[in-house]
């Protein structure tokens, strides 16, 4: 591959249509396999068609978020190397399925995610999991904070929204280590929309308060998934803070790989994602975000959320196109 021009600037206008098609491609690829069962071939159509629509864009990408280390491949695997090679250097972070599972068995909020930035710009996290919290605009900033309890959390941002705590709706991931957690905030009397993957769509919740009813999210999860998260709010507006969490020594050397020194860290939107960003999220699964992918006779059509974080614009578009005989 051709290495960058040093003077090639990140035209985030310029890049956000390309960028976009990567997404809607990624997602007509696993269409056909929704409702069908096979999480691994849902997930690899996806794969290889955002692989080859990143390889036709004039960029000199990485990957630093992906699926995984070089020897999992044919994922996209962190620090493969994508594009013509003759355009600006890119950090790339993407979820070429997001939501296997719920492909695999057609249940909701399932999308193809990609954000791109210049090079330098997302967090390289490793393969652990991560604290996650987020809340969407219009907060003052550390309206709650990771130091807070599950309850804490609760009863600041609903003295923040002028309401009760029965009026507040959080989003956490169905698993059996935040039994606790679900427990404690539903002794305030807060409402829980429990989903059972897919941590980036519900962060983005937040940030649509009014249109999806989520308030805050909370609980763990895969980091990479958290720099995507990041990158997503820092378009929509929101904050999230997020301190990495680990099982293991493994785990630890994993992060001093990516050049992390300090473990106990809080990050925050801006330290995940330092600079301005696109990002594109195609629905493959009808959800509260975006629609699914929609057959009719002769046609199909997707609905993509694309985003720049410096002009905070988000755009919802519909791409129809013919079917192939």
């Amino acid at each position: 591959m051709t290495s960058t021009t040093d003077d090639a600037t990140f035209h985030d206008r310029m890049l956000s249509l390309g960028l976009a098609r990567v997404a809607e491609q990624a997602a007509l690829a696993s269409a056909p396999l929704v409702g069908r069962g096979d999480e691994k071939a849902a997930d690899q159509a996806a794969v290889n068609a955002m692989r080859e629509q990143l390889n036709l864009m004039d960029i000199a990408g990485v990957v630093v978020i992906g699926e995984g280390e070089r020897d999992e491949a044919p994922m996209l695997f962190i620090g493969e190397e994508v594009g013509t090679g003759k355009g600006p250097g890119v950090d790339i972070a993407l979820d070429p399925l997001e939501g296997t599972t719920l492909t695999a068995k057609d249940m909701p909020n399932a999308l193809t995610v990609i954000a791109m930035g210049p090079r330098g710009s997302m967090l390289h996290a490793p393969d652990t999991y991560m604290e996650k919290l987020a809340v969407g605009p219009g907060y003052e900033d550390n309206v709650v904070t990771l130091d807070m309890s599950p309850r804490e959390r609760v009863e600041a941002l609903a003295k923040a929204k002028g309401c009760t705590p029965a009026d507040i709706t959080v989003c956490i991931l169905e698993r059996p280590r935040h039994e606790t957690m679900i427990a404690e905030v539903r002794d305030t009397g807060a409402s829980i929309r429990l989903i059972t993957d897919g941590d980036v769509a519900g962060v983005m919740h937040c940030a649509e308060a009014e249109i999806t009813g989520i308030d805050m999210y909370m609980g763990s999860g895969g980091a990479p998934e958290g720099v995507l998260a990041a990158a997503a709010l820092k378009c929509m507006g929101g904050q999230i803070f997020c301190r990495l969490l680990f099982r293991n020594d493994d785990e630890k050397a994993r992060a001093a790989k990516a050049g992390i020194t300090d473990l106990d860290r809080i990050y925050t939107r801006d330290e995940l994602v330092t600079q301005d960003v696109i990002f594109a999220a195609t629905g493959v699964t009808g959800g509260t975000l975006l629609p699914a992918v929609k057959r009719e006779p002769g046609w199909i059509e997707t609905t993509t959320l694309l985003m720049r974080s410096k002009t905070g614009s988000v755009r919802r578009m519909s791409y129809r196109t013919p079917l192939s005989s």
